[in-house]
């Protein structure tokens, strides 16, 4: 796709305000020094409108947005209840998760499980979330972040890999999870700016000039079966959606999992100026998830009236991208790149936090609170520096990239939510049971991959999970813990929420309960 002089000054644009954003928003005053606070949690100063923009820039990268959009081309609006049902996890983990992280004080996800199983248990995981994040989580949104520049623009993807990589790095590389979090809202906006106009240009195209909402019955008048959430089973998708496991089964624990128990994501709400402000961005984020398949989804949809024939789903959001004009073109281009970057700083942030606090700071207890953000520092330019070698070796052989990736974490998530609601819920639960969990999720998520195959990756998440759960719970009752050490105490905490966030959590829910109804 060729971009015009027009287009291409917008990315300058882009790159310096965004930059310079991050180094103001970040300074210090005169003669203070960032502390590990200060550095890996802004402080815990961050107001709501920062966490809630912030959780979805840190969610949504080139992956989602080219890839849903490809699945919205093949698929069709089932593809968002990923989305949907992610606004309906965030109101739960904000109402029962985070005032328990909140009062635990702990910084990273490791933390709380040393605090609740042991230093073990903490280890284990510690070391499993790094290698996820640096080899699965950056190796991906730089290859198929890169991929995707280079479909847009023809530019060399190993420039474009090394370039977004290199930026993301740098521009949160003094400042940590300030510069990221606050700058993300200028992320956001050019991510939803951007997308709404490729989906308003999409579909008045579709309607001659008429308007999108007239382009829009006009889609759904020729493909109406695209317009089912709920896939029947004889549906070609259902091995990917199956039915109404998106409601009651796998994609549960996927969504726990991943909102809940996540670093990179609950590290927002972690470093909220109170537990207020926290939901109240955790509510904030859960509307633009409700926004997000108007964004991703609908060009997908809108191209199989304009582009019927391409040769691969994933290529509808760049042809989609074709149809603008100049000037546009360029900034839903911009918003694509914001998308990469927003994300790809979180993961290097969250990295650097995990090592420099659970790994570096154990073996160096006598490191100061400098001394901790230096090796911060060096460790998110270490990640990247592995990141950018490894992503084509990785994942370069890989047709459909991010199908891979989903496979390979399911095989630890049911584990993982196992071990947190145990953990911050039954008081009986054991660093045995936890490590069960662990080990147990991997185990039979892999026997259930080779021994039943045509199951789907939903489904065997949910068994999984089952099965991990039961397994844990025999192993506490069976060889109870003698002593709980490092016991998180639940007294004291409070659920209840303020009068802003029910409301909000009511109309998500409306919103919800409307959206199936009509599109069931």
């Amino acid at each position: 796709m060729s971009l015009t002089p027009v287009d291409l000054a917008v990315l300058p644009i882009y790159a310096v305000v965004i930059f310079g954003l991050a180094q103001f928003v970040s300074r210090e005053k005169t003669g203070h020094r960032k502390d590990s606070a200060g550095y890996f949690l802004a402080g815990r100063s961050l107001p709501w409108w920062a966490i809630g923009a912030s959780l979805v820039a840190a969610n949504i990268s080139a992956e989602q947005i080219i890839g849903m959009s490809g699945s919205g081309y093949a698929i069709g609006l089932a593809i968002a209840s990923y989305e949907w049902m992610g606004a309906l996890t965030l109101l739960i983990v904000g109402k029962f998760f985070v005032p328990i992280f909140l009062k635990s004080g702990i910084y990273t996800m490791p933390q709380f499980l040393e605090q609740r199983y042991g230093p073990s248990v903490r280890s284990l995981m510690a070391v499993f979330w790094l290698g996820v994040y640096v080899f699965v989580n950056l190796t991906s949104i730089l290859w198929l972040g890169s991929l995707a520049i280079h479909t847009v623009t023809g530019v060399d993807q190993m420039y474009a890999l090394v370039a977004i990589g290199g930026f993301a790095l740098t521009y949160q590389l003094y400042g940590g999870l300030k510069a990221v979090a606050l700058t993300d809202i200028v992320q956001v906006a050019l991510l939803v700016t951007g997308g709404l106009i490729i989906a308003y240009m999409s579909l008045d195209r579709i309607a001659g000039g008429a308007g999108a909402w007239h382009g829009f019955h006009l889609l759904l008048a020729q493909f109406p079966e695209k317009f089912n959430l709920i896939l029947t089973s004889d549906n070609p998708n259902y091995a990917q959606l199956p039915g109404i496991s998106v409601l009651i089964g796998g994609m549960w624990i996927m969504n726990l999992s991943y909102w809940g128990f996540n670093q990179y994501i609950i590290q927002r709400a972690l470093a909220a100026r109170d537990l207020k402000a926290a939901q109240t961005g955790i509510a904030f984020a859960a509307y633009l998830k409700l926004l997000m398949p108007v964004i991703v989804v609908l060009p997908g949809l809108a191209a199989l009236v304009l582009v019927p024939h391409l040769a691969r789903p994933d290529e509808a959001y760049p042809e989609m991208m074709t149809l603008l004009p100049a000037g546009f073109k360029g900034l839903v281009f911009a918003a694509l790149i914001a998308a990469i970057v927003a994300s790809l700083a979180s993961k290097i942030n969250s990295t650097a936090t995990i090592f420099t606090l659970d790994v570096y700071a154990h073996l160096n207890k006598a490191a100061s609170q400098s001394h901790l953000v230096a090796v911060g520092r060096i460790t998110a330019v270490v990640a990247v520096a592995l990141a950018v070698v490894t992503a084509r070796p990785l994942l370069g052989r890989f047709d459909q990239a991010f199908q891979y990736i989903q496979e390979f974490t399911g095989f630890f998530t049911p584990g993982i939510v196992v071990i947190f609601l145990l953990g911050m819920f039954w008081k009986q639960a054991t660093s045995a049971a936890a490590l069960t969990a662990a080990i147990g999720s991997a185990v039979l998520s892999l026997m259930f991959k080779l021994g039943w195959p045509a199951l789907p990756f939903m489904d065997r998440v949910g068994i999984v999970f089952l099965l991990t759960l039961a397994a844990a719970v025999a192993v506490s009752l069976v060889w109870p813990q003698p002593e709980q050490r490092c016991p998180v105490s639940l007294e004291g905490v409070r659920y209840a929420t303020p009068p802003a966030f029910n409301l909000a959590s009511t109309g998500v829910i409306v919103i919800l309960i409307a959206l199936y109804a009509t599109w069931w």
